[in-house]
């Protein structure tokens, strides 16, 4: 089974001065701008960053809610913050790290096992997998009830 979803991106204009529009299948961005202004300066858009951050928070959060259900947990919720660090390098700019925090509540669980899971989570998620960087998760909290 292979599933493919799409989404565009058109850049007019070159450089600081060209100017962006992202597009997403689902419709969720449409014509979204997108650019050096919203990437280094603080500019109404998105960035290639914040959409790696969006796509780390939800595949890491889907996972995890996903083997918490397989568990037999059926209540509970799962917040998720994932952030991306976009560094200055030789070669330009690189990405080196995805820091995922996590707030949890899912009641009966045990706070070990619950940890073991997240971990899981983090390490199996389809983005976790893509990215070759430094995945770290720090649950902030979890309640058991």
């Amino acid at each position: 089974m292979a599933i493919v979803k799409w989404a565009t991106a058109k850049y007019e204009g070159l450089g600081k001065d060209g100017k962006g529009h992202v597009s997403m299948e689902s419709g969720a961005l449409q014509d979204h701008p997108y650019g050096f202004n919203t990437r280094f300066e603080d500019k109404s858009g998105t960035n290639p960053e914040e959409q790696i951050a969006v796509a780390q928070a939800s595949c890491f959060t889907m996972a995890l809610s996903m083997s918490l259900s397989e568990q037999g947990f059926k209540k509970g919720t799962l917040e998720t913050k994932a952030a991306i660090t976009l560094v200055k390098d030789d070669d330009g700019f690189s990405i080196s790290k995805s820091e995922i925090t996590l707030d949890a509540q899912v009641p009966g669980m045990d706070g070990a096992d619950f940890e073991k899971v997240a971990v899981e989570a983090k390490l199996n998620c389809p983005i976790s997998k893509l990215l070759n960087c430094d995945i770290t998760l720090d649950i902030t909290s979890f309640k058991d009830n």
